[in-house]
């Protein structure tokens, strides 16, 4: 047990953009943005960013974690991908636009509140163009008048040379009248060595924890202890957990996150510098999601810059088996 190799089958994909990265340490791929023949054309998440998968030392990190596969599908995506809130959903009437940094310009169907599973109709993705090298990609969407609001998003995934990092640097600039106010937070999609959600992993944080409302599998499938998150028992397909984990300070400092397993020795250390401004936590049998929300701002003018540093490492213990 442990493998999570027959709990998904093997997506069959015809040609889609796709790129090889590599600083001679870390192995990745990653998935291009494109309007119609992009492996992601979905209305949630930014379209930039998409590992097929990552290798350190014969570890893999990143993958497939679900069944079912549509490129419009929300959630068919995978690795560290980010989410923006949606802005002037609430605004728009029914059949007006809103925006999704990253996605571009939305259709609103109904006076129903935004939910990220409803597959909203595309106006406006903007025009995407990415630069690449061995060990570095650009990527970068322009839109101008999207539901009101123009701006240049900037996200450079990179390895830095002779380490086990990876870095995604953000710039978003406001080339609009209007101020752009929202959160984004990283999915952080871990499909580690393929194994299966259990007590071979945890997740450690620098602050004790504490969660809010109602915790879904709160002691019977995980539990918190001190400043580590722990599961109880292997996850079952069709099981999942989800909570709002609380604790964190305003700074940057506790934006520090570690997920090990034990079994395999694997482990990354993801960092940002931004303080968190919400930290949610969800997890199925095949991926182990950590989600922390940072706060952006951008004036029209204006610029606002944010970096996600992920460390990768095997355990020495585990290195020496």
């Amino acid at each position: 047990m442990g493998l999570l190799l027959s709990m998904t089958s093997a997506v069959l994909l015809p040609p889609v953009p796709q790129m090889d990265l590599s600083n001679g340490v870390l192995e990745a791929t990653l998935y291009l943005p494109d309007p119609t023949q992009g492996y992601y054309q979905g209305a949630r998440f930014d379209w930039s960013g998409v590992f097929a998968s990552l290798n350190y030392k014969g570890h893999s990190y990143f993958g497939q974690w679900f069944n079912k596969y549509d490129p419009k599908l929300h959630d068919a995506i995978s690795g560290p991908v980010e989410e923006f809130t949606p802005i002037g959903y609430d605004e728009a009437k029914p059949g007006e636009d809103f925006l999704k940094i990253g996605v571009g310009s939305l259709r609103k169907r109904t006076d129903a509140p935004y939910r990220f599973a409803i597959p909203y109709e595309s106006v406006n993705p903007g025009t995407w163009t990415v630069t690449k090298g061995k060990d570095v990609v650009v990527f970068t969407q322009e839109l101008t008048d999207a539901a009101g609001y123009s701006y240049r998003y900037r996200k450079t995934v990179k390895l830095i040379p002779g380490k086990p990092t990876l870095v995604l640097e953000h710039l978003l600039t406001n080339t609009g009248s209007k101020p752009i106010e929202t959160t984004v937070y990283d999915h952080n999609f871990f499909v580690i060595d393929n194994q299966l959600t259990g007590p071979d992993f945890s997740v450690t944080f620098p602050f004790a924890l504490q969660t809010k409302g109602t915790p879904r599998g709160l002691g019977t499938m995980f539990e918190t202890r001190t400043n580590q998150l722990i599961y109880i028992r292997e996850l079952s397909k069709g099981e999942s957990t989800h909570c709002y984990l609380t604790g964190f300070g305003d700074t940057s400092k506790d934006y520090d996150i570690r997920i090990e397993n034990r079994k395999t020795g694997a482990g990354v250390h993801i960092t940002g510098d931004q303080p968190i401004v919400q930290l949610a936590f969800w997890s199925i049998a095949t991926v182990v999601c950590p989600e922390p929300y940072i706060r952006i701002k951008a004036e029209p003018g204006k610029e606002f810059a944010w970096k996600i540093t992920y460390d990768y490492y095997v355990q020495p213990q585990a290195a020496s088996k």
